[in-house]
């Protein structure tokens, strides 16, 4: 396993469409493995493929956050989104490509989610509170979607700026 860097927007990749994962292979298990230690090291509870320059629809997710409890690592390989509740609910999102910026976001509650296992294998799950939220958030990003896509021009904006300011300021460090 390896740490991956991580995409800071802006950059182009994360707005561009992720293409379906075909090959169920020995490279695959290893991007997962990658993308599941690079989503903990951050410390994150989601992370898409694209994030971390992998054109691939793959995203990796576990929302466990007490101590207590096992950890719940997945990962999703071609999700989609086959049913939303009318129910919404309305989390404050952040992103490990946009850094320490948190916006409202309103989604629908509760999702079901088809997506393949590392094994090619088709699973189909409910998610609601948190994990809603995520899977809908990561399956944003295989889209070329940001959740700062959801805010309006000049909060969108703002955080645009930061981000490229960001990212000079760690270019010259």
């Amino acid at each position: 396993m390896a740490l991956r860097d991580i995409l800071i927007h802006p950059d182009p990749r994360l707005k561009k469409p992720a293409d379906p994962v075909s090959a169920f292979d020995r490279e695959l298990h290893r991007l997962a493995d990658d993308m599941l230690e690079t989503m903990y090291e951050a410390p994150g509870i989601g992370l898409a493929a694209p994030q971390i320059g992998e054109m691939s629809r793959l995203l990796v997710m576990d929302c466990v956050k007490d101590d207590d409890e096992a950890p719940r690592p997945m990962v999703l390989i071609n999700p989609e989104v086959v049913w939303t509740s009318d129910e919404t609910s309305t989390y404050e999102e952040g992103c490990l490509s946009i850094p320490e910026q948190y916006a409202d976001v309103t989604r629908p509650a509760e999702v079901k989610v088809r997506w393949q296992g590392l094994d090619g294998a088709t699973v189909e799950e409910q998610f609601s509170g948190l994990w809603a939220t995520c899977v809908q958030h990561e399956i944003d990003h295989l889209n070329g979607k940001l959740f700062i896509d959801y805010l309006g021009p000049m909060k969108r904006q703002m955080i645009t700026r930061k981000m490229q300011k960001l990212k000079r300021e760690k270019a010259r460090a």
